[in-house]
Formats: C-alpha cells, sequence, structure tokens
C-alpha cells in the first residue's frame, strides 16, 4: 500500500487564469495520447481482459474492494437468487447497528422464545426460556449460522421477527441494495420472495466490515465453547465455524456462508493483504467446495492486480484570508482521507497532490462548508479529489467589530 505523495502543490487563487495553462493542457494531451497508446498495446500484445481469465464454477459471482467499492469482477451480479443464511449479513449489521446507537449492548441478556427455538436447519440447540448474552448470541450467528440465535436477536432487538424483517429492508432500501427483499432474518425460507444479488450482496458486506470491523472478532473464531443452562442442567455445546476458507486461505478475514437446497452453496468471504481488503460473493455453487475455491480464485486474483493508494491527509493545511469578518483567517481542514485502487501496475509513487484554494474569502464563513479541494494527479490524468473545508465559523463584521479593532490597535 503507497502512502501520500512526496510531490504537493498549492494553487491559490484557483478563478484566476495565470500563465503556464497551455503547456499544462499540452502535458496532460501528450500523457492522456501515451496512456491510450499503451492500453491499446497491453490489449493487442496481452490477449484478453484480466477479468476473462477467471474462472468460476458459480454462475453469479463478485469481487468489491472494501474501501473504494470498486468492483473487480462480476458474473451475472445482477441476477436475483435466493441467498440462503448470508441472509445472516444484514442481521449482524443492524445489530451492530442497534449497539452503536446504544440501544442495546453486548452484556444484555438475550431470552430464548418458543419460536426461536423452534428453528430448524444450522442451529445451535437453544432451548425455550434459555438467556444468553448478545454477545454470546452474535458468536452463535457469526460462527455457527445459527437460525435460532438469529431469531432470538432479531426479537430483542425489534420485538418480533416480522418488525425485524421490515428494518432489514428498509436498510437494504438505504444501501442501494434494489434488487434484494427479505422475507425472514436467517435464510431459512425457501419463498420466492425471499432474494437478493451477489451485487447487493457485496453492498450490505462492504458496510459491515467498513463500519463495523469489529465483526471480525467474531467471524475469524474457528471454534470456541458456549455454555447451554437451562432446567435440565447445564452442558457445553462446541461453536464450529461453517467458513472453511479460514483454514485454507491464510488472509481470510470471514464472512459468512450460506446453503440450501433452493440456493445451492454461498458464500460471502472477506479477506485482507497488505493493507487492501477484498469482498468475494459467491451465489449458487453446485457443491461446498466449489464455494470456497471460486472465492479463492476471486481474492488471489484481486490481490494480484490491485495496489492501494493512500493519502491520510494529516499533514497542516495553511489559514485563508478573511475579509471583513470578525477573525482576518480561518483554518482550513481535510474532509477526510483519499484512497484510489489501482489495477493497471501504474507507478502510484508519480501521483502528485495539487491544493486549489482561493487567495481570500469574504465573511461570513460557516465551518464545514468548502474552501477548496485537493486533487490527484497521475501523469496527466485526475484520479480523484478530496474537498477542503473551512474548519470554523467566521461571523461578518459589524460597525462594532470595527470599532472595537481601532479601539484595540490604538491601546497596543
Amino acid at each position: 500500500m503507497k502512502e501520500k505523495p512526496e510531490n504537493t502543490r498549492l494553487r491559490i487563487g484557483l478563478h484566476k487564469k495565470g500563465p503556464g495553462r497551455g503547456r499544462q493542457a499540452g502535458r496532460r494531451w501528450a500523457a492522456f495520447v501515451m496512456g491510450l497508446w499503451m492500453t491499446l498495446l497491453q490489449f493487442v500484445y496481452g490477449g484478453l481482459p484480466a477479468q476473462a481469465q477467471v474462472e468460476v464454477s458459480a454462475p453469479s459471482a463478485i469481487l468489491m474492494e472494501a474501501s473504494t467499492g470498486q468492483v473487480l469482477f462480476e458474473l451475472n451480479a445482477t441476477e436475483r437468487r435466493c441467498p440462503a443464511s448470508i441472509t445472516k449479513i444484514m442481521t449482524l449489521l443492524l445489530t451492530f447497528e442497534q449497539i452503536e446507537l446504544g440501544k442495546i449492548s453486548l452484556e444484555d441478556n438475550v431470552i430464548t422464545s418458543e419460536y426461536a427455538s423452534s428453528m430448524g436447519g444450522s442451529q445451535v440447540f437453544l432451548a425455550q426460556g434459555e438467556t444468553q448474552t448478545l454477545d454470546t448470541m452474535i458468536k452463535c450467528i457469526a460462527v455457527a449460522s445459527g437460525n435460532d440465535a438469529s431469531v432470538a436477536v432479531a426479537e430483542h432487538i425489534a420485538g418480533s421477527e416480522e418488525a425485524f424483517v421490515a428494518l432489514m429492508n428498509d436498510k437494504a432500501g438505504q444501501l442501494g441494495m434494489t434488487d434484494t427483499h427479505f422475507e425472514d432474518c436467517c435464510g431459512l425460507t425457501n419463498s420466492d420472495g425471499h432474494y437478493t444479488t451477489a451485487r447487493d450482496v457485496a453492498l450490505m458486506s462492504r458496510e459491515l466490515i467498513t463500519k463495523y470491523p469489529q465483526v471480525y472478532n467474531y467471524t475469524q473464531i474457528w471454534m470456541e465453547d458456549i455454555t447451554h443452562e437451562t432446567r435440565q442442567g447445564t452442558t457445553n455445546f462446541t461453536l464450529s465455524s461453517t467458513n472453511k476458507l479460514l483454514k485454507q486461505y491464510p488472509y481470510a478475514t470471514g464472512l459468512k456462508t450460506g446453503s440450501t437446497e433452493k440456493a445451492k452453496f454461498c458464500l460471502a468471504a472477506t479477506a485482507r493483504k497488505d493493507g487492501i481488503d477484498m469482498i468475494a460473493v459467491v451465489m449458487g455453487a453446485p457443491d461446498p467446495k466449489g464455494r470456497f475455491k471460486d472465492a479463492q480464485t476471486l481474492l488471489t486474483y484481486g490481490f494480484n492486480i490491485s495496489a492501494m493508494y493512500v493519502d491520510p491527509n494529516t499533514d497542516p493545511l495553511p489559514s485563508l484570508a478573511v475579509e471583513r469578518g470578525v477573525a482576518e483567517q480561518v483554518p482550513l481542514a481535510y474532509a477526510g482521507e483519499f484512497r484510489y485502487l489501482d489495477t493497471q501496475g501504474r507507478d502510484l509513487n508519480r501521483v502528485e497532490k495539487v491544493m486549489e484554494l482561493p487567495e481570500s474569502v469574504q465573511a461570513p464563513v460557516e465551518q464545514g462548508r468548502q474552501a477548496g479541494v485537493a486533487k490527484y494527479i497521475l501523469d496527466g490524468v485526475e484520479l480523484g479529489v478530496v474537498p477542503i473545508l473551512y474548519g470554523e465559523t467566521v461571523a461578518k463584521a459589524a460597525y462594532s467589530d470595527y470599532l472595537h479593532k481601532i479601539f484595540r490597535e490604538f491601546l497596543l
């Protein structure tokens, strides 16, 4: 992973024309022509595009880089399919969201209802009335894919599975999962009305791992014992991960498996290597081994072609002069870091950072409003921008403010 550039330039007065623009345009045009020529040569002598060389057994798949959301490979990624237990990714997402909001906590005691204990399929054999902490229930969902635990958590959060499913569908809409509709919280149903796509699974997986990376504390567990305490006594139960990729692929970090007769074999796999997080979604694989092989093929392909450029934007910014304000200057701040994923083997050491700011700004100035931009350029091509924001609010100076300033300068 390449860190921020050494070559940074500052352009003051971005609305003014200055000398050298023609030369810059000429250099950019030359770089564009050269880039086009190199791309043509690569196509002629390199054969088919790299994606065409990736083969998977599943009828639907996608590979996405998590931090940027960039798609590196897709095959029928918008085809609606039954998701089976990878439905639980949304259940986990909503659970961590509720924890963040302070509405529930990992120490909560979650009571298993009669309905939750009746779930078939993959389960951890929770008894009616059995209590487990939310922390343990999350392990039961993420490690052993417990349908009973999923329903118990859904009821704990929303009062009923039906109400929780409504939250799931609302969240899917917020994330732009346009080809998804949930009817349960665990994926046990075979209803035609319960469907999603590889693309949508990647979207909710990305939201989960980027916003709540603590989920890895659960999805990376291979085996762990829990204790059942019921009226019949106390027994130990071993949770065993359904994600065999944890043992087969050294960079695996999660995420969720799923299988039913209708869905066949599905997997949302996450992995990290050299600071890059990949998400590989495989749906409808013909056999259980095939889904893990497909995911590993996709992840390996992604890491082989990718290099990440990151600028954390922690360098200090100059203050900006303020005209007719109660303060003469206003501090500036970056809106955030900049990340760029390269899959073409370009030299990221050549990335140039150009900051464009006005010479001054007239009051009033509102904190958080955009003052300028930091542009990232490689061989004349703009890779992206990060807004530069006003760090404070500066009010417009009134007549009394000018008098106060004159009086203060007179005393000094």
